[in-house]
C-alpha cells in the first residue's frame, strides 16, 4: 500500500485537483491544493470589500465632506462666542477696577483733607496746651490726644493719591483688599453670563475707609471734649480770680482792655474763614485762656504771698501800745522776726519809688505794684536796691536789721492801697486762695 500521495476515507482516495494549460504543442498542467484556493478567495474577498468602500466612499463624500465643514464652523462659533464672553468679562472686570480704584482715590483724598485739617488743628492746640500749661490748667503731656493712632497710620502725601498712605497704611489696605476671593475670569461654556461677586474690592476698601473715618471723627471728638473741658476750666478760674481781685477793687483788666482795643480799630466786615464748630471751640478756648492770662497777671503783679514764710509775727497790723511812747498807736504793718543781716525779698514785682532812709522806718524800700498798690520794707541794716529799679520776686531788695524806730532786728512790711495802709493779712490770706491759680 502507497501512504505517500494516497489517503483514503471510507475506503477511497481523494481525488487531487489538476489545472491543464495548453498553448499549441506545449501542455502545462499544475496541481490545485487546498490552501491556494482558500488565499484566491480571501484576496478575492478583500479586494471586494475595498472596491465597495471606494466606491461608498466616492458616492458619499459630498455629504461626507459637507457635514465636517458644518461641524468645523459650528466649533468655530462657539469658540468665538466664547472668546466673546471672555472679553466682555474681562471688560466688566477691567470697569469695575477701575470704578473700585476710583472709590479709593476717593476715599484717599477724603482722608488727605480730614489728615490736613486735624494737622491745621493740631498746630492751634499746640499753642493753646502750652498756654493751658503756663496757666496752671493742665500738663501738656497727654492733655490732648494728638492725631496721629489712625491719621498716621493713614497720612497722605500729596506727591501721588494711590501712594498717599504711608507704609504701615498701604499695607493694611492692601491685605484687606486682598483677602477676598478672585473673581472667575474664565468661566465654562455653561455659564457664560456674567455674576457680580458679592464683595467687591471698592466695598472693602470702602470699609476700610469708613473705619479710619470713624477712628479721625472719635479723635476728633476727643480732643473737642477735651478743649471744652479746658475751656470750662481756664473759665472757673478766670472767675476765681476776678472774685478776688473785686474784692480788693482792683479793675478787671479784660474790660480795660476792650476800651482800649476799641478806641482804634476797624476795617471792612469779611465773612469767617469757617464755621467748624471745632475751630469755634477753639475760639473760645483761645477767648478763655486770653482772659485767665489777663487775671493771672494781674493777681501775679500785687503782693498776695507772704514776704516772711516760716518767721513769727512779733506785732500785727492795727491799734497797739506804742513801744517808745507807751501810749496808743496804729501800726500800719505786720512786723516779722529776722536774724540781722538776712536776706529780704519782695511779695511781688514792680518798680523802686523809694529807697533810703525814711524817718521811723530807717532803711526803707517802697514798691510800686501798680493799680493803686504798693509795699513797704523797713528797719532794714542796708538797702540794695536804688529808684527806679525793675525788681523781681526773686530778687533781694536788702538786708534785714533794726533802723529807725525799732526796738530789735526784724522786718516791717506795709501794703499800702491808694496811698492808705491796709493790713497785710488780707492779701495773705486772698493769696492763699489764688495759691492754684499763681506762680
Amino acid at each position: 500500500m502507497n501512504s505517500g500521495h494516497q489517503h483514503r476515507v471510507f475506503g477511497r482516495r481523494a481525488q487531487e485537483h489538476i489545472l491543464i494549460l495548453a498553448s499549441g504543442d506545449k501542455v502545462r498542467h499544475m496541481t490545485v491544493r487546498p490552501w491556494m484556493a482558500a488565499l484566491a478567495f480571501s484576496f478575492i474577498g478583500v479586494f471586494s470589500i475595498g472596491y465597495l468602500l471606494a466606491t461608498s466612499y466616492l458616492v458619499l463624500r459630498d455629504d461626507l465632506i459637507g457635514a465636517t465643514m458644518a461641524r468645523q464652523a459650528r466649533m468655530q462659533h462657539d469658540y468665538e462666542d466664547r472668546i466673546a464672553a471672555l472679553r466682555a468679562q474681562v471688560d466688566r472686570i477691567t470697569s469695575r477696577q477701575l470704578l473700585d480704584q476710583q472709590v479709593v482715590e476717593d476715599k484717599v483724598d477724603k482722608l488727605m483733607k480730614q489728615q490736613m485739617a486735624l494737622t491745621s488743628r493740631h498746630g492751634k492746640l499746640d499753642n493753646l496746651l502750652d498756654r493751658a500749661e503756663s496757666s496752671g490748667l493742665t500738663e501738656k503731656d497727654g492733655a490732648l490726644p494728638a492725631p496721629t493712632s489712625p491719621v498716621q497710620s493713614y497720612a497722605p502725601d500729596a506727591k501721588d493719591k494711590r501712594a498717599s498712605l504711608n507704609r504701615s497704611g498701604i499695607e493694611a489696605i492692601e491685605k484687606q483688599l486682598a483677602s477676598g476671593a478672585p473673581a472667575d475670569a474664565t468661566p465654562d461654556n455653561s455659564t457664560l453670563a456674567y455674576v457680580p461677586a458679592t464683595d467687591t474690592v471698592g466695598d472693602r476698601a470702602d470699609r476700610i475707609f469708613s473705619k479710619v473715618t470713624l477712628s479721625l471723627k472719635d479723635v476728633e471728638q476727643d480732643q473737642r471734649s477735651r478743649v471744652e473741658q479746658l475751656t470750662s476750666d481756664a473759665g472757673n478760674a478766670a472767675n476765681a480770680i476776678e472774685t478776688v481781685l473785686t474784692r480788693f477793687k482792683i479793675p478787671m483788666p479784660e474790660t480795660a482792655a476792650r476800651k482800649n482795643d476799641d478806641d482804634a480799630v476797624g476795617g471792612p466786615y469779611v465773612e469767617p474763614e469757617s464755621n467748624d464748630g471745632f475751630n469755634n471751640s477753639l475760639a473760645a478756648l483761645d477767648g478763655a485762656l486770653t482772659r485767665l492770662e489777663a487775671v493771672r497777671s494781674t493777681a501775679e503783679s500785687l503782693p498776695f504771698r507772704n514776704p516772711a514764710i516760716g518767721k513769727d509775727v512779733t506785732s500785727p497790723f492795727g491799734n497797739r501800745r506804742d513801744p517808745f511812747l507807751g501810749r496808743l498807736a496804729l501800726h500800719s504793718g505786720i512786723d516779722f522776726r529776722f536774724s540781722p543781716g538776712e536776706r529780704i525779698r519782695p511779695t511781688a514785682p514792680g518798680k523802686v519809688i523809694s529807697a533810703g532812709w525814711t524817718g521811723g522806718y530807717g532803711n526803707m524800700v517802697e514798691i510800686d505794684h501798680g493799680n493803686g498798690i504798693s509795699t513797704r520794707y523797713g528797719h532794714m541794716s542796708e538797702v540794695l536796691v536804688k529808684v527806679g529799679d525793675t525788681v523781681d520776686r526773686n530778687d533781694v531788695i536788702g538786708l534785714a536789721g533794726s533802723t529807725g524806730r525799732s526796738t530789735g532786728t526784724h522786718l516791717h512790711y506795709e501794703v499800702r492801697q491808694d496811698g492808705h495802709a491796709v493790713d497785710p493779712v488780707y492779701f495773705m490770706n486772698a493769696g492763699l486762695k489764688l495759691a492754684t491759680y499763681i506762680k
